[in-house]
């Protein structure tokens, strides 16, 4: 069960079919494990979700979607799609 709902997903992304549901799931689930371990905490713990964890999770997510393959060709990538880091920061757990 994942956090962000594939009709959230499906919104960001301007998708309006249902053919994708179990591989947008898959994405989701995978962001949402990617920002759990990015933060240092669980997401079920963060009741509500804080909106920026949410915004990066559907960034990831429908990176994820779009960009299936690890290469790009003609086109310049990056590691993460723009700004997921910085909705990601004020929420992450710092341990010494």
């Amino acid at each position: 069960m994942t956090i962000v709902t594939t009709a959230e997903l499906k919104a960001h992304s301007n998708l309006s079919d249902d053919e994708d549901d179990v591989l947008l799931d898959q994405k989701i689930a995978a962001a949402e494990g990617w920002c759990a371990g990015y933060i240092g905490a669980s997401l079920v713990d963060l009741d509500p979700l804080p909106a920026g964890i949410r915004e990066a999770i559907l960034r990831i997510a429908a990176d994820l979607y779009e960009n299936r393959e690890a290469t790009l060709i003609g086109a310049s990538g990056s590691t993460l799609p723009f700004g997921v880091t910085d909705l990601l920061g004020p929420h992450k757990v710092w341990s010494f």
